[in-house]
């Protein structure tokens, strides 16, 4: 395969795609979109996985891509006969797997997002195709991409969140109606894989890290390339670079970044906005950086009381409320249709999630929070906190996250199987508080067991909050199938007897 044929691969509609000889490794929903899309674009496409859902595999041949199940521990032979001209690594598979280390030393390799960045112009509603509007962060992606989707259509644009939030980019990219804009959280895993220079590399219209603390370190190999792979995220932005401005990595990652002439830097605070950011006066979210007298006045964009209204008032919401308003604004959507945004949202579920309050307790459902920087957002909103923590730590460190809240909580509640870190993080930090084991194996008792042993010491006042900073999949399916269960077992052992929400609505 030539350079030059690659290099061409910059559209749609561009003839190089026929027959290209590619290899995408991996199955998931990523997988399969990005042979989906190969194959109709012409190309010749293979799909290498150790394992995958007979259906995927059954819809593969249909489409008429090839199937190969094998280990990618070790380089399948099927692989290495192919050669590809061209190899799509699934973002699930870390740059130190054997199979992704022979793809970058034998042939070319992309990942979805720059197959994406490509074929963007397939489906174009106006002049130019929707520009993209990207977002990542260690927490709070979800709910900002959500955020501002909604932003951009309160002000009547047909918008879509996609990305790592669950759609592929490749099916936005195809759908037939077509979209004005795309907002598209990137992991850092995705963001790993993109490249920050040539025809696939991505220009986004508007760009933020909502903020950065050490995740993912099995799968980057350090601190350093975990961070590395997130500042990629404002690589060649047109109009604004979004950062923390409590967060110096995300404002030195902007500073560093390569981006188009007369992009600017837009800060977002939680206290009172500099010209040129956004923040919060009073109990009001004011812009400072998209007005022509930024010195000297403000514009609203909407109040703590809407916040509160929609339950984005706890300070980590608030100011992905604000990182969103900042996207929205680069793009020119109006204060009022922000606000109205902000009205009409609903946080998903399991994050900071009121479960039900019975006796002066509170129970609330954080299982979103998977690492100790989520955590300690969700434990700085609440005063005295019975704490449910554990599960997979991923290579991360716990011990500052219980030197900092652990002496305060009025007890713990350890789940998971990982769990020596949190027993010895609590005997050197606060070994006056009590610790509660739940020895339950069985996944359908974890949550009973941990609810009962809170239970026992919470007193009126407090708030039993479920903030594993951990990974789910020691014991449970996802995050939220922990959070389900959490919320099931507090509504069982309450008997009805409780203020709050039973569940019974909720978004699958």
């Amino acid at each position: 395969m030539s350079a030059d044929r690659l290099a061409s691969l910059d559209s749609w509609y561009a003839e190089g795609w026929k027959g290209l000889d590619v290899a995408v490794l991996g199955l998931g929903a990523t997988g399969f979109s990005v042979a989906d899309t190969l194959v109709e674009l012409g190309s010749a496409v293979t799909v290498y996985s150790s394992d995958a859902p007979a259906d995927s595999v059954e819809l593969l041949d249909v489409i008429g891509a090839r199937f190969v199940q094998a280990p990618l521990d070790t380089v399948p032979a099927a692989l290495e006969a192919q050669a590809p001209d061209l190899v799509v690594v699934s973002p699930g598979l870390p740059p130190h797997n054997a199979t992704v280390q022979w793809a970058v030393a034998n042939s070319v390799v992309w990942g979805d997002i720059e197959l994406a960045w490509r074929v963007r112009d397939k489906v174009v509603r106006g002049p130019i195709a929707a520009p993209w509007v990207t977002i990542t962060g260690t927490n709070g992606k979800t709910t900002t991409t959500q955020l501002t989707t909604a932003m951009f259509e309160a002000a009547g644009l047909r918008a879509v969140s996609c990305g790592n939030i669950g759609v592929p980019v490749l099916d936005v990219v195809r759908d037939p109606d077509g979209f004005d804009v795309l907002v598209v959280e990137l992991s850092s895993h995705q963001l790993h894989y993109m490249p920050t220079t040539g025809d696939g590399a991505v220009v986004p219209l508007a760009s933020t890290c909502l903020n950065i603390a050490d995740d993912h370190l099995e799968w980057h190999g350090s601190a350093e390339a975990y961070r590395a792979a997130k500042a990629k995220v404002y690589e060649r932005t047109v109009l604004a670079c979004v950062y923390n401005t409590t967060d110096d990595a995300t404002r030195h990652m902007v500073e560093e970044a390569d981006v188009v002439e007369g992009c600017r830097a837009v800060g977002f605070t939680p206290g009172i906005p500099a010209p040129g950011d956004v923040g919060v006066v009073e109990d009001v979210l004011c812009d400072r950086a998209f007005t022509d007298d930024r010195r000297n006045s403000a514009l609203e964009l909407a109040t703590v009381a809407d916040l509160e209204a929609a339950g984005l008032a706890s300070p980590h919401m608030t100011m992905n409320v604000l990182a969103a308003a900042a996207l929205a604004r680069a793009a020119s959507v109006e204060p009022a249709a922000i606000r109205a945004a902000v009205q009409g949202f609903r946080a998903d579920h399991h994050r900071t999630e009121h479960v039900a309050t019975a006796d002066g307790i509170t129970w609330v459902d954080d299982s979103k929070a998977t690492n100790p920087h989520a955590a300690t957002a969700s434990l700085a909103s609440f005063d005295t906190v019975v704490w449910i923590v554990g599960g997979l730590f991923k290579g991360v460190d716990v011990d500052g996250l219980v030197a900092r809240f652990g002496p305060d909580v009025r007890a713990v509640v350890v789940i998971g199987t990982d769990r020596t870190p949190v027993l010895e993080a609590f005997a050197r930090h606060a070994p006056g508080v009590p610790v509660l084991q739940v020895e339950a194996a069985d996944t359908d008792q974890v949550m009973p067991e941990a609810v009962r042993h809170a239970a026992s010491v919470a007193r009126p006042g407090d708030t039993v909050l479920l903030a594993p900073a951990a990974a789910s999949f020691d014991q449970f399916g996802s995050y939220a199938d922990r959070g389900r269960r959490f919320a099931a077992a507090v509504h069982e052992h309450l008997g009805g007897n409780a203020d709050g929400d039973d569940g019974s609505s909720e978004r699958q």
